[in-house]
């Protein structure tokens, strides 16, 4: 007997650049007047793969690595659509007991580690809606993840403006990111031969 298909998730959030570790602050005090609830606390190396050939263009495969342990959370995500600001896409999870074996495993099916980026994240919960507050290598960050319907009204209540929020995910601003360090990255200074000593006279 065949199993039946999983449902896939249905994921839709809202996304903010801040302008540094003020606005963290801010939110926090914004999150607890609100009587929001902290439920993780977490650093994560993601590794974001290249797969092979045209069947997985279009599908973001992510391994994420949670502070440092064995453990991780591999993640399938299709392509986005955007509505009033708001991303949507499908996703699928599944817990990964072994990181190791996981990526050997997707090696021998073809899959290249294209990029790694590390996050810290913390994580508040206020009405059904994850608050992320994230640091990353290239900025501090807000995200909003829930129900598409009430992620608009909710950053408006945090002072920030749906119309402006980013469209691209962290992988793309992480290859990005990466890309423009390599490219600014001073090349090294050779180094001078040393000047022979003088002949000695004779």
């Amino acid at each position: 007997m065949a199993r039946p298909k999983r449902d896939r998730t249905i994921e839709s959030e809202l996304k903010f650049r801040l302008t540094g570790e003020k606005d963290h602050v801010k939110l926090r005090a914004m999150l607890r007047e609100r009587g929001a609830h902290l439920s993780a606390r977490y650093r994560e190396e993601n590794y974001r793969f290249n797969g092979p050939g045209k069947s997985t263009r279009n599908i973001t495969l992510r391994l994420r690595v949670l502070n440092g342990g064995p453990q991780g959370v591999l993640t399938a995500k299709g392509p986005a659509k955007f509505e009033g600001g708001v991303k949507t896409r499908e996703e699928t999870e599944i817990e990964v007991k072994d990181v190791h074996a996981a990526l050997d495993m997707l090696e021998q099916l073809g899959f290249r580690i294209g990029w790694t980026y590390p996050k810290r994240r913390a994580v508040w919960m206020l009405d059904g809606v994850s608050v992320t507050l994230d640091v990353l290598d290239f900025g501090w960050f807000v995200e909003l993840e829930g129900p598409a319907s009430a992620l608009p009204e909710m950053a408006r209540s945090f002072g920030l403006d749906p119309s402006r929020a980013l469209k691209d995910s962290y992988s793309v601003m992480a290859r990005k990111h990466l890309k423009a360090k390599r490219l600014t990255k001073k090349p090294p200074i050779p180094i001078e031969p040393q000047v022979q000593d003088e002949k000695r006279s004779s």
